[in-house]
């Protein structure tokens, strides 16, 4: 026996297309009617755009302290190290390795040359002549002096003895027991050994002046050849170049064993006891800059305060360089060349009516912007004036509390008014 299905007892029912149609209408009339009230609330005639709000960034005027600064990067300099350079021509031996640490007055590496060093041979032995030739010089002196004096001794004798004859004519005469012509030869012979001691003396002294002139021209001599070797001295010394600081090798400028001429950069030490930041910015915030402001360094989450020390007078690369003096912190772990960010605070200008920056300023030229009045962002002339990295003053088109757009203008399409959903 089989059972039947129940194909039998079913019945079509035709679909009611009122009760199809009846949400879709119920929707698009309450938009209708949503979007009639908005329109009859902003006078719709001057709304022809709509934007999402997701689309925009918006920022509230307020009045408070403008700093003005220059955001830039740099790295750590040292700011002591020096370069050492070649003091002659020669042969470099480069003695300490970059990185090796060296004290005050280590040598660090040594320059040979031959010509120097001969040279100072030379005038050693020239010096070494001269001071023979000063020696022999005072013992002739001292030779010419004892044959002077011999000679005014022998003419105070000759004077004595013909003083002596004259006074014992002087008794004959009397007496009549000489001539009268050899009476006044014992006068002229007294007469000629008083001449004769007188210029003995003079010739004495004169003599004396003279050899003392000399034996001092001499010496003047001998003390400039040894100012010629004690120069020579210093420079063949010098051939041993030192470490002006304590710190550590930085770059060989040269090769090893290379021929080097005067005044060639050979190597460089890097004190590590002081660290400077060394700053590149732009050219066209040069003239802003000064010596003694006030400089915001980021060693990552530590900031410091430093003052700008020095400003380079050349641009290159369109960038003015800067050095940063700031104190030595503990907590900092400073490497050469390691990098940082920076900020420059030009000025402070308190109670200043200012507003975050955005991508308005390049897009509307810093003289428009659209600030919203409910949910309508409305054109607005604006003047602007000082600029920091992170806001901008506020002249003309705004008060405090107002809410500005800060994002593009473009997606606005120039519209007095558009409507922000």
């Amino acid at each position: 026996m089989m059972i039947q299905d129940t194909s039998g007892q079913d019945t079509v029912v035709q679909p009611n297309m009122s009760k199809k149609l009846k949400w879709p209408l119920v929707a698009g009339a309450a938009v209708l009617l949503v979007s009639g009230l908005v329109w009859s609330s902003v006078g719709g005639s001057q709304i022809s755009e709509s934007i999402k709000r997701s689309e925009l960034r918006f920022a509230t005027l307020e009045q408070g302290t403008l700093t003005r600064d220059i955001a830039t990067t740099g790295k750590i300099v040292a700011a002591n190290a020096p370069i050492l350079y070649s003091t002659d021509q020669g042969t470099v031996t480069l003695l300490a390795k970059p990185g090796d640490r060296v004290e005050l007055g280590d040598v660090v590496a040594t320059i040979e040359s031959h010509k120097l060093t001969n040279s100072l041979k030379q005038q050693e032995a020239l010096l070494e002549g001269m001071l023979s030739a000063l020696e022999r010089a005072r013992l002739d002196a001292r030779r010419e002096q004892l044959k002077a004096q011999q000679t005014l001794d022998m003419a105070k004798v000759d004077l004595e003895a013909a003083d002596r004859e004259s006074r014992r004519g002087d008794e004959l005469i009397e007496n009549k027991l000489i001539s009268k012509i050899d009476f006044e030869k014992g006068k002229d012979d007294l007469h000629k050994a008083k001449l004769l001691s007188a210029h003995a003396k003079q010739e004495a002294e004169l003599m004396r002046d003279t050899l003392t002139f000399e034996i001092k021209n001499k010496a003047s001599e001998v003390n400039r050849q040894k100012l010629v070797v004690s120069e020579l001295e210093r420079q063949v010394a010098a051939l041993n170049i030192k470490a002006p600081v304590g710190g550590i090798i930085g770059n060989w400028l040269t090769e090893q064993k290379a021929r080097i001429g005067q005044s060639q950069p050979i190597l460089t030490v890097v004190d590590l006891s002081a660290f400077e930041a060394e700053l590149a910015v732009p050219e066209s915030y040069a003239d802003e800059l000064g010596l003694g402001m006030h400089v915001e360094l980021s060693f990552g989450e530590l900031t410091l305060i430093g003052e700008l020390s020095s400003i380079s007078p050349e641009v290159r690369n369109r960038e003015v360089t800067a050095r940063v003096r700031f104190e030595q912190d503990d907590r900092l772990h400073l490497r050469q060349n390691q990098r940082l960010s920076a900020r420059v605070l030009l000025e402070n200008r308190p109670n200043v009516l200012m507003v975050k920056r955005g991508a308005f300023v390049s897009t509307g030229g810093g003289r428009e912007v659209y600030a919203m009045n409910g949910d309508i962002a409305e054109q607005t002339d604006i003047q602007l004036g000082a600029r920091s990295m992170s806001h901008i003053e506020v002249l003309q088109g705004g008060k405090a509390g107002d809410v500005w757009v800060i994002s593009s203008i473009q997606p606005f399409n120039k519209a007095e008014q558009v409507l922000v959903r």
